[in-house]
């Protein structure tokens, strides 16, 4: 017997990584792709970050893109939403980019088991 992945599946996979992102942490789109298999996804995590919204306690404001910078704020509402639920947190963000990036990057492949 075999099993089928299906969209949903993933997106619920990748919304338990980002409930695991520790508060004042950030990590990427790429780098939760990476931790599930699907190196070459980074966009899909990004789409799944925009459906976050639509399901509880998912922090996706602690997703960036590779760089560090909030390349999803204009899916946040407003689009300072991101930044300020960040720095909430004590992230430092300048010109819409973490401010200390590698040191706060959270890497999903390093830090659970999946």
């Amino acid at each position: 017997m075999t099993t089928r992945t299906t969209n949903k599946d993933i997106l619920e996979l990748i919304f338990e990584i980002v409930r695991m992102i520790p508060r004042g942490r950030v990590t990427s789109y790429g780098a939760i792709a990476a931790s599930i298999g699907l190196r070459s996804s980074a966009r899909f995590v990004g789409w799944a970050m925009h459906q976050a919204s639509h399901y509880k306690n998912v922090p996706a404001h602690r997703v960036v893109n590779s760089q560090g910078l909030l390349s999803g704020k204009h899916h946040f509402t407003p689009p300072e939403a991101m930044q300020q639920l960040l720095e909430a947190e004590g992230v430092a963000v300048s010109n819409d980019k973490v401010v200390n990036f590698k040191k706060l990057f959270w890497d999903p492949q390093a830090e659970i088991q999946l």
